[in-house]
């Protein structure tokens, strides 16, 4: 049944024109990297102020409110690039083990932040300063900081290991 979809995907049009064309693929690929550069980007400024080294003169809410918008928003860009990008060739990439631990890494990440925003991050308001910011926020901030990393190093390999459509 997977193989079934990842074959209709990767036969589909728009799959066949980013794989087929000369310059879709490099296109969409640069539009994902810069995306993902500012999901990262935006993520590490609120990760590096929950663990207590940058913005130290703002509050935890200051720099998440500052920087979410941009998260949110690179991060949709680079989910719709990225899945563009698997399209083109989803019945190699859905084997690589790179891609894999990628979308893995992204799902901890997802739930480190559904943990931090639920529980974790309870009374976030009041942490003005790094020292107010409790332990369980600086560990979720630095596992944070961790997984993104590892991502942008997954995401790299893959390149490495599978040769761009031609």
């Amino acid at each position: 049944m997977l193989q079934m979809f990842l074959q209709f995907l990767h036969d589909s049009a728009i799959a066949t024109a980013i794989r087929e064309g000369e310059s879709l693929f490099p296109w969409i690929e640069c539009i994902h990297v810069l995306a993902l550069t500012l999901v990262i980007g935006s993520i590490a400024i609120v990760d590096l102020r929950l663990i207590g080294l940058t913005s130290r003169d703002r509050s935890v809410t200051q720099t998440t409110a500052l920087a979410l918008p941009v998260t949110w928003t690179a991060f949709v860009v680079a989910a719709l690039t990225g899945g563009l990008l698997f399209s083109s060739n989803a019945t190699v990439y859905a084997h690589n083990s790179f891609f894999q631990l990628k979308v893995a890494l992204i799902a901890l990440a997802g739930l480190n932040m559904v943990a931090y925003h639920l529980v974790l991050g309870r009374g976030a308001a009041g942490w003005h300063t790094p020292a107010q910011t409790p332990w369980r926020a600086r560990l979720a901030g630095g596992l944070s900081l961790g997984l993104w990393i590892a991502i942008a190093v997954c995401g790299r390999w893959i390149g490495f290991t599978i040769s761009t459509p031609t």
